[in-house]
């Protein structure tokens, strides 16, 4: 009960923030990925809706809905199941309110409106899902095994209604419906060679096989590469080329003629794409997009239903450059959407008028430099007597997603921040410039320093107006405690809240995100020199006090301003001058090695796990971690003594064998071992989190259930690192006047004396990380990444420190440290989740940087979706908080003056009158 009442009493002292801050000083990007070409579309979230959402299934494995008025996430999934997020499908259905997805390992329908679950099947004897399609109102999964199999499901329930298993020996390839008639497209190999197309048609409704016949595709078809398109309606069709793109073939589906069309050879083509309308009431037209590396045009094909014959109908002109074209249908009317640099038009399919055109002046903001539509998405909607109303979702080559309505950008998605390998938090160089004025005039004569200045005023002025303007509102902002709009404390530069976060995307892109201003990106600039090639590194970053991000890899080092992303040069790597010896270390063979820097054929030290035993992670201590203090105030005044030792590094090696962690801190210069500890019965492929910072480390893992647990568990490790275990004594170490980790005095190595504990949480902890302030005297936060429940906890220290009694309540002494009774299980408060009510999913990494304000530390977490906020561990005793009311302060003290004014003169008037009385 005791125990019960003094957690009660510490959780209003842990809270991360107020209740005012929230959604106030965090930003949060729920991203999806990048939409896949073949997994996006529009589509009503049911059959009565006139308005659309979009749907995708992005290369990350989310499939998500999009409203298309603001780009707001509606609903979003993950298909934990899917190993190669590429080979995903995902299918909508006329007149039907569910979307269908399936993936190498299994096939789910989700409610069109809200994402909710409606059934799932997960197979493995069957095969891999490569054909996912609507009939009616059930869904058609072509599976990929040793005998291919086509079933149809009930679409409400998951019920297998029939089954027709291929024992041709032929690779299935593809499914299309047409009518109720599904159609099945394998390879056939040919014995000298190529692959020809075999189509297999199967009656819908009873799901026996009608009719078969080959297609003579060997001379162009060499691999399932080589096949263009498969699909379409009311008329599916499939489409194949050569190699070299010199002829383009097209059958429609339930014959056997070949329609032929030479591409021309003046142009090298790299790339051809075909898109046709979806819908079943649609004209049977459709367009064939050709790319080269600096041009694209497209040519339009109408088929004769009646005699099934294909015929071109005319040609979209060339433009330079990359574009994208996207098919639409509006009744049975088909538009083809073409997005290219500066303009969007709009083509109807049965004559080559443009029905309506736009200059496109930006897609989305803060890109710059050459940016490509790589692939689009349209919906076109006429209006009687008027202009249509066209809607185009185009991916870019930024990694922006973004949607133009009527020729304005009517919103974008930063979905490359998916994609971000690294971050780094970079100041503003706003005082930087002021110093490096300053110093200028200090070094310069009288008269050339006083010009300078007068000069440097006079460009001040530029900003009077702007300053003048900002002023009222900032007045009436520090009154109410409230912002201007952005989510930013007007003082937020003073304090140091204004900051970039600089991330590198493996899509070779720059991208930085305003802290100060919710989360916008500020800038998304292209990294020289990047491929698309598997040699090709993301690179290191580093913010430098100059206002420059250094960013480096094996193939270059540029330098990059911080406030625009302007690329200034392109750096060198020449050798700087070290005033020491600079150890480093790496993880090569199974092995941790330490080497001299440049040195690393002849390594000083290796460090070797146990035997059956391979390393998992390296958590190296920080380079930035402040100490305030160098013991611990017990509370009779005595000092424990913390064993502090920058070069500190966490290995975590697991068994898999013997289900085994092990976890090691090595001293990185010398390659000791200076503390060690194993556990049993885990399950080594979960993942194991853990950190080092200031005198203490920590780690997390999940227990099996066996014998000695029956319960699968998690379980959250603190160790305290000390010098000594006695107060007042610092160890071997205490008398001596200069130590060496290579060479230890005595020949002995000092180490620490380690107190540890160990609690059960209620979930898995995939990451850590750890607040940081500017000296280090506020109480760190450890942070830790949740990914059942999305969310982002910051414990407090205090709650983890190992020096908890078990098994009796604190002394008096105990308690003025702020120690509580030791308790096995470790709920996660609801004030400790900085995320409050937000979803943030798929974080794979935390960063923090100190405030100028030394109670704040800034968070930034990055993975999927991207987060960010600040916090104030301790509380902020810096500085005032918005619930401090400033105009009643000022009423009082108005009060107080209007006083005195009446009451200085009665009370001297009293004085004067008391003298004449006496």
């Amino acid at each position: 009960m005791r125990l019960l009442l003094a957690l009660t009493a510490l959780l209003p002292l842990v809270a991360a923030v107020f209740k005012d801050e929230a959604y106030n000083i965090d930003y949060h990007h729920a991203l999806l990925g990048l939409p896949q070409p073949k997994n996006t579309f529009f589509h009503p979230p049911n059959p009565a809706s006139k308005a659309s959402l979009i749907y995708t299934l992005s290369e990350k494995a989310i499939i998500g809905a999009v409203n298309p008025k603001d780009g707001a996430v509606v609903w979003r999934q993950r298909l934990d199941a899917a190993t190669n997020a590429s080979s995903a499908l995902l299918r909508e259905g006329e007149g039907v309110d569910i979307v269908a997805s399936a993936t190498d390992a299994e096939i789910a329908v989700w409610a069109a409106k809200d994402g909710r679950l409606v059934w799932r099947e997960a197979f493995k004897e069957t095969g891999n899902a490569i054909g996912l399609r609507f009939l009616e109102k059930d869904v058609v999964v072509l599976y990929k095994g040793a005998s291919p199999v086509v079933q149809r499901r009930d679409g409400s329930t998951g019920a297998v209604l029939w089954e027709f298993s291929d024992a041709s020996g032929d690779t299935p390839y593809e499914i299309v419906v047409s009518g109720s008639t599904v159609h099945i497209i394998s390879l056939h190999s040919k014995m000298l060679g190529g692959l020809n197309i075999k189509v297999t048609d199967i009656d819908g409704v009873s799901g026996k096989k009608t009719s078969e016949h080959m297609l003579s595709s060997d001379s162009e078809v060499k691999s399932a590469e080589d096949i263009i398109f498969v699909g379409g309606h009311p008329t599916p069709i499939v489409a194949w080329s050569d190699k070299a793109f010199s002829v383009l073939k097209i059958n429609v589906l339930g014959t056997k003629s070949i329609s032929s069309f030479p591409i021309a050879k003046s142009d090298k083509v790299e790339s051809i794409f075909l898109h046709a309308p979806s819908r079943l009431n649609s004209l049977s037209h459709f367009l064939v997009h050709y790319q080269t590396p600096d041009s694209h045009w497209a040519e339009v094909y109408h088929i004769d239903v009646a005699k099934f014959t294909i015929s071109k109908a005319y040609d979209l002109p060339k433009l330079a450059g990359k574009g994208s074209f996207a098919a639409s249908t509006s009744d049975a009317q088909v538009f083809f959407t073409r997005v290219a640099k500066g303009a969007c038009t709009v083509t109807a399919s049965q004559s080559h008028g443009i029905v309506e055109r736009y200059l496109l002046k930006t897609f989305a903001p803060g890109v710059s430099g050459d940016v490509d539509p790589l692939h689009a998405i349209s919906e076109v909607l006429p209006r009687h007597g008027g202009r249509p109303a066209v809607r185009v979702a185009v991916l870019l080559s930024t990694g922006d997603w973004a949607l133009i309505l009527n020729g304005e950008t009517a919103w974008s998605r930063p979905e490359a921040l998916t994609l971000a390998s690294t971050a780094v938090f970079a100041e503003l160089p706003q005082g930087e410039r002021l110093a490096r004025e300053l110093a200028i005039e200090e070094h310069a004569s009288v008269s050339h320093a006083y010009i300078h200045r007068v000069k440097r005023h006079i460009k001040d002025l530029e900003r009077l107006p702007e300053w003048i303007k900002a002023q009222p509102e900032r007045i009436l902002a520090g009154f109410t405690g409230t912002d201007r709009g952005t989510g930013v404390a007007t003082s937020a530069d003073k304090f140091g809240f204004h900051k970039l976060v600089v991330l590198a995307t493996r899509n070779g892109r720059l991208i930085a995100i305003d802290t100060a201003s919710g989360g916008q990106v500020a800038w998304n600039v292209r990294i020289p020199d990047y491929t698309e090639t598997a040699e090709w590194q993301v690179p290191t970053l580093r913010a430098c006090s100059n206002g420059v991000i250094r960013v480096k890899n094996p193939g270059g080092h540029w330098v990059f301003e911080t406030t625009s992303g302007k690329m200034l040069r392109k750096g060198t790597d020449e050798a700087k001058t070290q005033t020491g010896t600079v150890i480093e270390y790496d993880l090569a063979d199974g092995q941790v090695k330490g080497f001299v820097s440049g040195q690393k054929s002849s390594p000083l030290w290796t460090f070797t796990p146990k035997k059956g035993e391979e390393i998992r992670s390296l958590s190296p201590r920080s380079l930035d971690d402040p100490v305030a203090s160098i013991g611990t105030v017990l509370g009779d005044r005595n000092v424990l003594y913390k064993y502090l030792n920058p070069n500190l590094v966490l290995v975590t090696a697991v068994s898999n064998k013997t289900s085994v962690a092990s976890v090691y801190l090595l001293d990185s210069v010398s390659g000791n071992v200076l503390y060690e500890a194993s556990h049993a019965s885990v399950d080594t492929t979960r993942p194991i989190a853990s950190i080092v910072s200031e005198n203490w480390l920590s780690y997390s893992f999940t227990a099996k259930s066996g014998v000695a647990s029956p319960a699968r568990g998690y379980h959250l490790i603190m160790a305290s690192l000390l010098e000594s275990s006695l107060p007042n004594d610092r160890g071997s170490l205490g008398a001596a006047t200069n130590y060496s980790t290579l060479q230890p005095s005595g020949g002995e190595m000092s180490l620490p004396h380690v107190v540890s504990q160990s609690y059960q949480i209620g979930e898995e902890i995939s990451h850590m990380a750890v607040s940081q302030t500017r000296q280090g005297i506020t109480t760190r936060m450890l942070l830790v990444t949740l990914p059942e429940t999305d969310s982002i906890v910051g414990i407090p220290i205090n709650w983890l420190d190992p020096r908890r009694p078990v098994g009796r309540d604190p002394t008096p002494d105990e308690q003025a440290e702020g120690l509580m009774r030791y308790g096995p299980m470790l709920p996660f408060s609801p004030q400790w989740y900085l995320n409050h009510k937000r979803e943030v999913v798929g974080i794979e990494k935390i960063i923090t940087s100190p405030a100028i304000l030394e109670s704040t530390s800034l968070v930034f977490a990055y993975g999927l979706d991207v987060f960010g906020t600040r916090i104030t561990p301790s509380f902020s005793f810096d500085v005032l908080g918005k619930d401090f009311n400033k105009l009643q302060m000022l009423a009082t003290v108005a009060v107080l003056f209007v006083g005195c004014l009446f009451v200085a003169p009665w009370v001297a008037r009293k004085q004067i009158n008391t003298r004449w009385t006496m």
